[in-house]
């Protein structure tokens, strides 16, 4: 309490006990026992009102004692069905719960996980794939600085994220093995890879990993069909020290358009589960790419990035040439990129202004804006010699293109020469400008569309440091590739402007949930959340046809379709009330991701609880587990002491209490005759 709430209470005695005495004792000729207690009472009731006035801060410390957390983690998936554990699984999640003594040593947390951490409501064992590592890594973030150790009942199959035997956890973890642990003879296809596009009557490869668990020296036929028809194979031999097979098949682009494959292995004897012995693919077959041309002016690194990140996408090739080198080869290609211009682009935006062909313009240091702004492109920069950094804002309204935010404000700021950039056409603006965290509404990605021109600004030098940034946040370059990829795709396309969009899957495994999203606009190619959208499905195999409404979410509409058999399917989006529509295809495969496994991977569970300084269990081992973790002195309940303020004036009983002292006093008084 501060010295000088300390007087004035002080202060307040005084001023209570002096009006007191003036009161009751000042020229009284006489007391007694009553005016003693009159005396008391006006002292109290004074003191306790001018109290509350000054309305010191009480500090009270608390004591708070917070037990060890035991999160439970329960594989949701269906692999737990499919070895038949999922009682076992139920069964092991009861005797937790109604283990008394656990409960009063731990605070029990319960979760489940699929791809994804979810708190446990209820058990289905119906989640398609398994992300053991995603898990993991949620719960040690959850209870990060915590004591909180990790019983993870799981038969230790993997199917999506990071590998679970190499992470690093900072809690003990438990597993506890469902499933079969047995080895049987199994050959499977491991992995597939195959290029999404290929051209027409052109060769692309498949590469496929074929592995083989059992102790025997096995044959087996390896094979690619496509409707029906036969169109690789070739014989395999396993043993148990080569039990592992790359294959690449190459196979002919025959047909435009979307293309279906199944790759097989064929059966051996004794082999248990076949369900991974097949996989389907797919390949759009194109009939030409798109060409783009890179002139620049000076060398750098920006160069490499875009090529890279383009090129990602088969669809594309990109050319790069210094200016100097240029020959006049525009119909060469469907997109320009000019990269930082000078003087002597002068011929080439000539021609592109000529042929009112589309272009992407990137500044940076060594851009001439005095040549620029001569060029009547839309566009002027008041540039002073004198460069600045400029971070990136995303724009949510954004509408000429789907474009979600990758996390553009965490980028690197680009470098570009400081000055006011105007419009004089109309522009949507994807990023602007974000100057030593000011945010402002000067343009960073613009983009133009006129007269069937399209065209789009970059303001600025060093977009290669987005690409490695955005590889650092994700381990991928795919999301920078995608916003380079969504860029060239609008500005190399000289088709007009469809108002309806659709992204959707080719392939989806079995029982899995379909995702369907598009994106509809007015004539204005404005967003329109004012429309109804609806698809229909139709199995081209038994000519079964459904209908589902779409439903808006955010700025795009989104239909999630379930409990589709496996077969080929065919479907239409169309706009009610308006003759528009898109047309598409997919295939839902007998393949289920979860049943590909023959065993419970028990091996790899014992590293991961080794790592963690924990220990393997099995689903008879309960009341060995409920041991060690009664016993471990490790996990003991901690104690945490609060300081909490509180003002006296929160107390209210305290008002009662003055009124009440006032009450009686004048009661006494009354009584006696003093009033």
């Amino acid at each position: 309490m501060q010295t000088t709430t300390i007087l004035y209470i002080i202060l307040a005695l005084l001023l209570s006990l002096s009006v007191a005495f003036f009161q009751y004792f000042y020229k009284a000729k006489n007391t007694s026992k009553n005016t003693i207690l009159l005396f008391v009472l006006k002292t109290l009731s004074l003191f306790l009102l001018i109290l509350l006035l000054i309305n010191p801060t009480i500090k009270k410390t608390e004591l708070q004692n917070n037990k060890p957390i035991l999160s439970v983690l329960v594989d949701n998936s269906k692999s737990i069905p499919f070895f038949k554990e999922d009682k076992s699984v139920s069964e092991f999640i009861s005797n937790i719960q109604n283990n008394k003594e656990l409960g009063d040593k731990f605070e029990v947390k319960k979760f489940t996980f699929g791809n994804s951490l979810q708190v446990l409501d209820s058990l289905s064992f119906k989640e398609n794939e398994t992300n053991i590592s995603d898990a993991i890594s949620s719960i040690n973030e959850l209870h990060k600085g915590k004591i909180a150790p990790i019983i993870l009942l799981s038969d230790g199959n993997q199917t999506i994220g990071n590998d679970y035997e190499f992470i690093n956890s900072k809690q003990k973890i438990y597993p506890v093995v469902f499933g079969d642990t047995i080895k049987y003879k199994d050959l499977k296809i491991s992995q597939l890879n195959v290029n999404k596009y290929s051209y027409i009557k052109n060769k692309f490869p498949v590469e496929v990993l074929l592995n083989y668990d059992g102790n025997e020296t096995v044959n087996s036929q390896f094979s690619i069909f496509s409707k029906g028809k036969t169109v690789f194979s070739q014989k395999v031999q396993f043993s148990p020290t080569e039990n592992s097979k790359t294959i690449t098949a190459n196979l002919t682009s025959t047909k435009e358009g979307l293309q279906f494959y199944t790759a097989t292995i064929r059966k051996i004897e004794g082999e248990k589960n076949t369900k991974n012995n097949t996989k389907s693919f797919s390949v759009e077959v194109i009939d030409e790419q798109t060409k783009v041309l890179i002139l620049t002016s000076v060398l750098h690194p920006d160069i490499g990035a875009l090529k890279k990140a383009i090129e990602s996408n088969k669809q594309r090739s990109v050319e790069v040439l210094l200016i100097d080198k240029y020959k006049n080869q525009l119909n060469d290609f469907q997109l320009v990129i000019l990269y930082q211009p000078t003087a002597q682009f002068n011929t080439v935006i000539g021609e592109l202004k000529q042929k009112n062909s589309n272009y992407f313009l990137v500044s940076g240091a060594n851009t001439d804006w005095n040549f620029i702004n001569k060029q009547q492109l839309g566009f002027t920069k008041k540039a002073i010699n004198q460069t600045e950094n400029y971070g990136a804002i995303y724009n949510d309204g954004f509408l000429t293109f789907l474009q979600k935010d990758i996390g553009f404000n965490q980028f690197p700021p680009l470098k570009d020469k400081f000055g006011e950039v105007i419009f004089t056409k109309e522009q949507q603006l994807l990023l602007s400008q974000n100057i030593n965290g000011v945010q402002t509404q000067q343009p960073l990605l613009a983009t133009f569309e006129q007269n069937n021109q399209k065209s789009a600004i970059l303001l600025g030098e060093g977009i290669w440091k987005w690409r490695a940034a955005s590889f650092l946040n994700t381990n991928s370059f795919q999301e920078f590739d995608e916003f380079t990829g969504n860029l060239i795709q609008y500005l190399a396309s000289n088709k007009k402007r469809n108002r309806l969009e659709i992204n959707a899957k080719n392939i989806y495994p079995a029982n899995s949930t379909i995702i369907i999203s598009s994106y509809y606009t007015d004539k204005n190619y404005k967003f329109d959340d004012r429309a109804t959208l609806e698809i229909t499905v139709t199995n081209t195999d038994t000519k079964e046809v459904v209908k589902f409404p779409f439903s808006l979410v955010s700025n795009s509409y989104q239909v999630e379709i379930e409990n589709l058999s496996p077969g080929n399917y065919a479907y239409k989006v169309a706009v009610n009330g308006q003759n528009i529509h898109k047309y598409g295809q997919f295939k839902i495969t007998e393949y289920q991701v979860e049943e590909q496994f023959t065993n419970a991977n028990h091996q790899k569970l014992d590293v991961l609880a080794t790592k963690a300084n924990g220990k393997l269990f099995y689903k008879n081992q309960f009341d060995y587990l409920s041991k060690l973790l009664l016993e471990n002195k490790e996990f003991y309940t901690t104690q945490k002491s609060t300081i909490k303020e509180q003002n006296l004036i929160d107390w209210k009983w305290i008002l009662f209490f003055v009124i009440s002292l006032f009450t009686i006093e004048w009661f006494i008084r009354k009584y006696y005759g003093k009033i």
